[in-house]
């Protein structure tokens, strides 16, 4: 644990380029290859919010990852509605569980969408350890799961991540399409770990964190689905910049909103609520375009 803390407080000091190398190989033999990949996770197993709070109804329900893996989630049926539009599965961001992101997707299940809001494994109640391809396969045993449900129309679905959530949906769903998957939204993501670590740790904490699952090598293979991305210009955590190069790296159909006065966390909800009218706009085109079949 002590040299564990020693890596992180290093990370801050300015040395050499040749002293870093040493250190760095150092706390690989040690703790093990790529160990600054657990930064990216920050997982809780109670938070602060139930669906009632928000006067939603909701069934707890368990599901397995592709690699059976038992995960815990919430199904949360549209709300207003005799028949729901559609079902966004919802992927959060990369700290806490399932009840600290209800804010993030309540304007979903008040637009007329049912709402799956799972967690990954080692978060919330799911089972299982941390491990990048575990976490970009719940994202598929989701969709698995959500697909089998009665009240569920298994044609017409809608991945939406946050942050973390939307890096490992671009990864999961360009690794292996998702059949009934009519669109695909990443609010605030980013397109490569090691330029987020390079962000926080500069090369040191860079040289720690693999890049493999990077959502810039898989965007191009999300096509022909429809992807949307949605970024606030005063994001704090996730430069502009990484949401632009999956932009340009994804084919068609594609769009990009920027949400100039946005920070990480709030510009869906921003000059009245505009982002939010927006996605519900582009879902409903999405889910009513014949050259959009979900095949």
């Amino acid at each position: 644990m002590k040299f564990f803390l020693f890596v992180i407080l290093y990370a801050c000091l300015p040395v050499s380029a040749q002293l870093s190398e040493k250190i760095a190989k150092a706390a690989e033999a040690i703790l093990g290859e790529n160990i600054g990949d657990r930064f990216f996770y920050y997982p809780t197993s109670k938070g602060p919010h139930d669906p009632a709070d928000y006067g939603f109804e909701h069934e707890e329900v368990t599901f397995p990852s592709e690699d059976q893996t038992k995960l815990h989630g919430w199904f949360l049926p549209a709300k207003g509605v005799e028949k729901a539009k559609g079902t966004v599965v919802f992927s959060h961001g990369n700290a806490g569980a399932v009840a600290h992101h209800l804010g993030f997707i309540a304007w979903a299940i008040k637009g007329g969408y049912n709402v799956l809001l799972y967690d990954y494994r080692a978060f919330g109640k799911s089972e299982g350890s941390l491990d990048r391809k575990g976490i970009v396969e719940d994202v598929r045993g989701a969709f698995a799961y959500v697909k089998t449900r009665k009240d569920v129309d298994p044609n017409r679905l809608i991945s939406f991540g946050h942050s973390l959530g939307g890096a490992k949906s671009i990864a999961a769903l360009g690794e292996k399409p998702v059949k009934g998957l009519r669109g695909l939204i990443s609010f605030g993501g980013f397109g490569s770990y090691k330029e987020m670590a390079l962000r926080v740790g500069g090369k040191f904490g860079a040289r720690l964190v693999g890049d493999d699952y990077s959502p810039r090598d898989y965007v191009e293979k999300l096509s022909p689905i429809p992807v949307l991305f949605i970024h606030g210009v005063k994001d704090g955590v996730v430069p502009l910049s990484q949401a632009r190069e999956l932009f340009k790296k994804a084919k068609e159909p594609k769009t990009f909103i920027e949400v100039k006065e946005g920070n990480h966390n709030d510009a869906l909800w921003v000059d009245d609520k505009a982002g939010v009218k927006k996605l519900l706009g582009w879902m409903e085109k999405v889910l009513n375009s014949p050259q959009n079949d979900g095949e």
